[in-house]
């Protein structure tokens, strides 16, 4: 049997999550001896789509990679190069982001074609979950979120509001998945006058890079009092990998996150062992995130501090 060979593509190299999504890609590649190549679309739709056609279009049934695996980098899952793709004989995985056209693209052709996610509406009921733990006798909250055009960003956005205690107020925010991207939105909603006077009793954020941005962006606040004050506020993130999100919470920069494992890695042994067997992987499968620390956990910090 050949060796196998993969494109991952991933939406940016500046986030935690994104790296760590190449990383488990790499170790499962080496360790299944496969041909691994990673491009990264910059956070632009565009780009991702014009790297992946260029790649199928130049390529041949022999030089052209055994699947793509990628992380939309926007609002759409690419149909039209999905479809190129799986035309080209080439299998297709979709990473956090359902999609309609696979179920398509499944009948049509032999080849393995699936989506592999995260339940991110699960993701926001936990983050309303643990504001509920934080913010016991209510209060309000600078909610930073993803792009408009990101559905994960849209459904944690939906989970959160689901659970989110009544007397609690969410002050909502966008940023691009970067700390640079929240430090400079929050940077700029803290110049405008309306922002100042507001009672903010927790930052949450879809994305621990974006929840570190946001604390950079309050250490820089002039006035010592107002930065204290902000800085003592429980920051919550997202993503929960071990170097970065749940060292934050252990050090005390975040006071939660959630863990969601990347699946980079997950999906390139599902395309050697479909490869190797002849049998396509269901069609969409979740992965499972959880509360770090726990929720229970951390409603008892709060009430120590009580």
């Amino acid at each position: 049997m050949k060796k196998l060979s993969f494109l991952l593509s991933l939406t940016t190299n500046d986030n935690d999550y994104q790296i760590e999504q190449a990383a488990s890609a790499q170790d499962v590649a080496r360790r299944a001896g496969a041909e691994l190549r990673i491009i990264y679309a910059e956070n632009d739709a565009i780009t991702q789509s014009q790297q992946l056609l260029k790649i199928i279009q130049a390529g041949d049934q022999a030089s052209n990679p055994d699947a793509i695996v990628f992380e939309p980098a926007g609002s759409t899952g690419l149909p039209q190069v999905a479809r190129a793709a799986v035309a080209a004989g080439i299998g297709w995985v979709i990473l956090n982001r359902e999609a309609e056209y696979i179920s398509e693209l499944r009948a049509a052709h032999k080849i393995p074609v699936f989506s592999l996610t995260s339940d991110h509406r699960e993701i926001g009921r936990i983050q309303g979950q643990q504001v509920a733990a934080l913010l016991p006798r209510g209060g309000s909250i600078l909610y930073i979120q993803g792009p408009s055009g990101s559905d994960a960003a849209q459904q944690r956005t939906e989970g959160m509001q689901a659970t989110l205690p009544k007397n609690v107020q969410a002050r909502l925010l966008r940023a691009h998945w970067t700390e640079t991207s929240a430090h400079q939105a929050v940077s700029s909603w803290l110049r405008l006058s309306t922002s100042r006077d507001l009672a903010i009793d927790a930052v949450v954020a879809q994305d621990d890079s974006m929840a570190m941005g946001a604390r950079k962006a309050l250490q820089e606040i002039t006035d010592l009092h107002q930065r204290d004050r902000w800085l003592s506020l429980p920051f919550t993130g997202c993503d929960g990998m071990p170097k970065t999100g749940q060292a934050w919470v252990r050090n005390g920069s975040l006071a939660a996150t959630i863990v969601v494992p990347p699946n980079a890695g997950l999906a390139l042994e599902m395309l050697a062992k479909a490869f190797q067997s002849g049998a396509n992987p269901r069609e969409r499968t979740f992965t499972e995130v959880k509360s770090y620390p726990k929720l229970e956990d951390l409603g008892a910090r709060d009430k120590k501090k009580d």
